[in-house]
């Protein structure tokens, strides 16, 4: 598969990339607690350049899948391929170069600065030695930017409010500067306006720099205006994979929320689904 190496106080395979692989892949994936089936003999396939947002009732499955695919979890059964390698053969540190992971919840309680929190990301460069202050500096300063955060970098993170938390975290996954976001739901904590700029950077990022962003997101139409693919996932089991407008149709929505819905054409949004639930 290719030849060892020393990582620090690890060893790792100096993997490369397998030819004509994918970034990153599903191979009949699953996870099982017990007797319990969290997820069930998934595939999919993530390519660069898009973003991805998986969808589903609550605990159909999706924040498990999201660890899996950050190495956090490790499969029952089936496979996570990274450039056509197992995840188990990479070494922390080379993850971290290549996947950024956005959890629903960041548990930091020491006092830390925003800032400081936002310069984590940087962390697994300044491993390698490869990264200079002064280079560190300029991509927080970015992300902080890019996040509207610049002017909470001296506040200490535990005193922020949810969804300001939210917006320094996501600029220490900015910062970390990798070809793979893993975002655990990160518009929950967010109002309209930081919610449409948090969907907007992650177009940007797969649209302008082929990064692939793969999220969880519960706001459905949020799901449908932004995603280039929506992963639809019921009882751990994939029930739909496609464009929004393939996949977000009333049988399926009606199907995996148990609830009636009304899927039209987004009045503004060329070849995009507008969903409006019903009571049920």
């Amino acid at each position: 598969m290719g030849q060892l190496r020393n990582l620090g106080d690890s060893v790792a395979y100096e993997t490369g990339k397998k030819p004509n692989a994918p970034l990153l892949q599903l191979e009949d994936l699953t996870y099982k607690i017990g007797q319990r089936t969290i997820l069930d003999a998934v595939n999919i396939t993530f390519n660069a350049g898009e973003v991805v947002a998986i969808i589903g009732q609550n605990g159909a499955g999706k924040t498990t899948m999201l660890k899996l695919l950050s190495g956090d979890l490790s499969p029952s059964g089936g496979a996570v391929l990274l450039e056509g390698f197992s995840l188990g053969v990479y070494a922390i540190q080379e993850l971290a170069l290549k996947r950024a992971v956005m959890s629903q919840q960041a548990l930091i309680t020491f006092q830390f600065t925003a800032y400081d929190v936002a310069m984590m990301g940087r962390f697994p460069h300044q491993q390698t030695g490869k990264s200079s202050k002064s280079q560190d500096e300029a991509i927080v300063q970015t992300a902080l930017t890019q996040t509207e955060t610049t002017h909470l970098k001296e506040r200490l993170y535990p005193t922020l409010s949810g969804g300001e938390g939210a917006r320094v975290t996501l600029a220490r996954v900015l910062a970390q500067k990798t070809p793979i976001l893993l975002l655990d739901e990160p518009t929950a904590a967010l109002d309209l306006r930081h919610q449409q700029i948090v969907m907007q950077i992650s177009q940007q990022l797969a649209h302008q720099h082929n990064a692939c962003v793969i999220m969880i997101v519960h706001d459905v139409n949020l799901a449908a205006a932004y995603a280039d693919r929506v992963v639809m996932l019921q009882s751990g089991s994939l029930v739909a994979q496609g464009h929004p407008k393939e996949v977000m149709t009333e049988d399926h929505l009606s199907k995996v929320f148990d609830l009636p819905v009304i899927v039209m054409p987004h009045p503004t949004l060329t070849d995009r689904p507008l969903i409006v639930p019903l009571a049920p």
